[in-house]
């Protein structure tokens, strides 16, 4: 299952980078039919490789790419206000784009996932910037979502 969901990850921050260049009003079902329909022949848009095309993608890590995809574009003012208010001196427009689409990704997942545990949001995060990232990528998404859970626990326990 982590396998499954680490793959789902990475597709969603692939397809919210991408999201960067084009224009505020997407259909998302046809970003994600076409992201699908692409996958085994383009370039990758982040420089790694994409999959041999021999085996199909598993309908989980479909399911889990398309749910993250989702709730980001849907939830995406709010996650922007959240990392807002623990990027003290940092503007969103200032921050990496693939940094930014992954604290996205993993502030949603913080909000709005909360089967995943904590702990497991901000290691893949940390792991995901590892990858794809700047060699400053890993503290900097660890710093932030670090304060961006400490804050949802105390909202919760607020609650």
């Amino acid at each position: 299952m982590s396998n499954n969901r680490r793959r789902g990850r990475e597709y969603a921050l692939k397809i919210l980078f991408a999201l960067k260049y084009q224009s505020d009003q997407v259909n998302v079902d046809q970003i994600l039919e076409n992201f699908w329909d692409n996958l085994h022949y383009s370039e990758d848009i982040l420089g790694e490789p994409l999959e041999d095309g021999a085996q199909p993608v598993p309908e989980a890590v479909r399911l889990f790419t398309e749910k993250l995809v989702r709730g980001v574009l849907e939830q995406r003012p709010l996650l922007d206000e959240r990392i807002k208010a623990v990027a003290h001196n940092w503007s969103l427009t200032r921050m990496a784009t693939v940094d930014l689409a992954l604290l996205r990704l993993a502030t949603y997942e913080l909000q709005f996932l909360t089967d995943i545990p904590t702990a497991v949001t901000l290691n893949e995060a940390i792991e995901i910037a590892k990858r794809y990232g700047s060699k400053e990528s890993p503290p900097f998404i660890n710093g932030l979502l670090d304060k961006i859970a400490q804050k949802n626990s105390a909202r919760q326990k607020a609650d």
